[in-house]
């Protein structure tokens, strides 16, 4: 049978571990890590196309292996925690993580969660995005023909719809609905906090295009 892509697994409870991988082994290639101290290494390695990270872990936490993983990749990252707790929320997404599941979680949630992500990456267009020297390309690397930076897949996702509808302002409903399109279930607050995150990120490009319209939503000009 052919697999869909495969999946890295970050977590440190071997029954959990157990358990996702006879369940998305019946879909995907499922990976977990053997050694905690190298969990970038592994990941490099393995280049998967999504990862499944745990917050709680040995020697350093899941924020600070996304941080790395960041550094050099980006294929999307759902958080699993055992905490419901917003903050973990909001930081788990600030430091480059897609989304997040709480622990104990549907496994079909989980699943449609994981199958958009990754029908997500498989189906953007072949065109690249124009705005002076800025390009954006469809695997979300946004280069000012010297420099380039690499996108998360929700923050590609977000430029993509600006880069679309440059000189136009792109309402924050507007923006979240074709999000959710994507299955990128992401509500205002997360949005504003993707929207920060995405302008911190371009900004060693010289990139300072995105202009919040206030009250209303966001322009590319």
């Amino acid at each position: 049978m052919n697999k869909h892509g495969k999946i890295f697994i970050v977590e440190d409870d071997q029954t959990i571990v157990t358990l996702l991988k006879n369940h998305l082994s019946q879909t995907y290639d499922v990976f977990s890590v053997s050694n905690f101290r190298a969990i970038k290494q592994e990941v490099e390695e393995v280049n998967p196309d999504l990862v499944l990270m745990d917050i709680t872990l040995p020697y350093f936490n899941g924020f600070y292996w996304t941080t790395e993983i960041r550094k050099s990749q980006t294929m999307p990252i759902i958080f699993i925690s055992s905490s419901d707790d917003e903050m973990d929320m909001v930081m788990a997404l600030d430091m480059g993580g897609d989304d997040f599941i709480s622990k104990p979680f549907s496994l079909t949630i989980l699943d449609a969660k994981i199958s958009a992500f990754l029908r997500r990456v498989h189906q953007f267009t072949n065109d690249t995005y124009q705005i002076d020297q800025f390009t954006l390309s469809r695997e979300g690397v946004l280069s000012n023909g010297k420099e380039q930076i690499a996108l998360s897949p929700t923050e590609n996702k977000i430029l993509t719809i600006l880069f679309t509808h440059q000189n136009q302002v792109v309402t924050k409903e507007e923006l979240l609905e074709k999000l959710w399109e994507n299955e990128s279930f992401i509500d205002q607050n997360t949005l504003s906090v993707n929207m920060t995150r995405l302008r911190k990120k371009v900004q060693p490009l010289g990139f300072d295009r995105i202009h919040t319209v206030r009250g209303v939503g966001y322009l590319l000009k």
